[in-house]
């Protein structure tokens, strides 16, 4: 029962985090593409900072409409500048940078007829909830959209380990013999090969970026579903109901798909859990290592990358909230794996 209510409580997690990704750019207070808008001015502040922020206008005009916004966020011209006062005098605006110590900021004059007589609507109060990184850059809105990262990572490595799996698995545990060494060989080759070098090895191959770390990653786990699907292959094709198919005259093929695979879909679910969870692991290790999601797309493993060394800088929190975050989700797909595996035992 326990276990039941903690994979309750990890889908529920899972779920919001999932509608956090999917609608990133709409819910992150930043939603530049990649929330990449720099406040070098304002770097490493605590959340909760707060300030006065003075927006220009746009230099060349871009329309987003609202899909484009949901993917890629809204392109921008528009620069920002913390302040930290103001004066208008006449048809000028006096604005003071924002700066740790008030008596070193600098001080500079803008025609108010830069803002066409929009000036009030673009000086606001930002509050940065988890507060900015080393480059200025809203903490919260990179966490939301690197969610979309993970997300992504796990599914479409679990697709495409479950794709080259599922068949190679079953194709060795039906016929055997000789077709079963020959597949177990390449698997026992692949399986000895260490996941994140045969990883670092294919995204070279491959080149940086997220899409080559999401191929990369689905290319080295599909032997665990190989493997599991071979053992439950192997024990169901001697059941009764498939030695009875055999005797219709129904075709391998037909018996495979539509005899073997809807009864051993629990185990099949259950290891999909733990390899979306393992992904989620190898894809924030490369990005801490530069070979995942390359600059300015926020990454979790990347922004551990950029504030490890904040930990012992009096800013940890730079760090540890992307690690907590990486940890929550990971945690979450294990429980519900738990949980899966008690509720589709029979036993």
């Amino acid at each position: 029962m326990r276990t039941q209510l903690l994979g309750v409580f990890s889908l529920s997690w899972i779920i919001i985090l999932f509608f956090i990704a999917v609608f990133a750019y709409v819910i992150a207070p930043d939603n530049s593409s990649n929330a990449n808008a720099m406040h070098l001015e304002i770097h490493s502040k605590k959340p909760g900072f707060t300030v006065e922020i003075l927006k220009f206008p746009e230099t060349q005009k871009q329309e987003t409409g609202f899909f484009e916004t949901l993917l890629h966020g809204k392109k921008t011209t528009a620069s920002e500048l913390a302040i930290s006062s103001y004066q208008i005098k006449k048809d000028s605006i006096f604005i003071k940078e924002y700066a740790v110590n008030p008596e070193m900021a600098q001080e500079k004059v803008f025609p108010i007829s830069l803002w066409k007589g929009d000036l009030k609507q673009n000086l606001f109060q930002k509050t940065f909830y988890l507060g900015t990184d080393k480059y200025g850059r809203d903490l919260l809105s990179r966490m939301i959209i690197g969610a979309r990262i993970s997300f992504f990572i796990g599914f479409i490595a679990v697709f495409i380990s479950l794709l080259i799996g599922i068949p190679i698995g079953a194709i060795a545990g039906f016929y055997g013999k000789k077709i079963d060494a020959a597949i177990m060989w390449i698997i026992n080759v692949t399986w000895s090969i260490p996941t994140l070098l045969l990883v670092i090895a294919i995204t070279l191959g491959l080149g940086k970026g997220y899409w080559q770390v999401f191929i990369a990653v689905g290319l080295t786990m599909w032997v665990e579903v190989a493997r599991v699907v071979r053992g439950q292959v192997m024990s169901v094709k001697e059941m009764q109901y498939i030695q009875a198919a055999r005797v219709l005259g129904y075709s391998d093929i037909r018996i495979i798909i539509k005899h073997i695979l809807p009864n051993i879909i629990g185990p099949i679910i259950v290891i999909s859990a733990a390899n979306f969870a393992a992904a989620i692991l190898v894809e924030s290790g490369l990005s801490f290592l530069g070979i995942g999601a390359q600059p300015p797309t926020p990454s979790w493993g990347g922004m551990i990358k950029d504030h490890y060394n904040y930990i012992i800088l009096g800013k940890p929190y730079l760090a540890i909230v992307p690690g907590i975050a990486i940890m929550s989700l990971v945690m979450a797909f294990m429980m519900i794996g738990n949980s899966l595996r008690d509720i589709l035992d029979v036993k």
